[in-house]
């Protein structure tokens, strides 16, 4: 199910990310040990995150995602292995939130994208999904809540 979209302006915010170019159907294999890595980094640095992890889709091409899986920070990040620091850009963006199991997110992005070009705005080339409650949070995918962030053109 996907939450009334609204247009609004992010704000640039600073992230400790890796990135990654893999395979679509690899995403679930390298994500979770991505996500571990981040946080081992930001441990080892003594940098709390400031928010739920997120992936920021750059580009995209058939069958391979280029993305960077990361979370928010509000003190800098020194690069270590693959942890680098990153922003989540300022931009204006159509942002919904949909509830539901990870495998309803394609469906949720088409049904935004849809909005966004019924309400007369142009998409940008790149997205963001937000992991604001999930599988850490609770068990039950009925329960777990995804912040979509399509980018517009102005």
């Amino acid at each position: 199910m996907l939450a009334t979209p609204q247009i609004i302006q992010t704000t640039a915010e600073k992230a400790a990310v890796i990135h990654l170019t893999v395979p679509r159907n690899e995403m679930m294999k390298v994500f979770g040990p991505a996500v571990g890595e981040v946080m081992a980094a930001l441990a080892a640095q003594g940098v709390q995150p400031a928010g739920a992890v997120f992936a920021h889709h750059l580009t995209f091409s058939p069958g391979m995602f280029n993305f960077e899986v990361g979370v928010k920070v509000l003190a800098p990040v020194k690069e270590t292995g693959r942890v680098k620091p990153s922003m989540l850009p300022a931009e204006k963006v159509a942002r919904a939130v949909y509830s539901g199991p990870y495998e309803g997110l394609s469906a949720a992005w088409g049904e935004l994208d849809a909005w966004v070009k019924a309400s007369g705005h142009e998409q940008a080339g790149d997205l963001w999904e937000v992991y604001s409650v999930g599988p850490q949070s609770t068990p039950d995918p009925a329960g777990w809540r995804t912040e979509l962030n399509r980018p517009l053109k102005s």
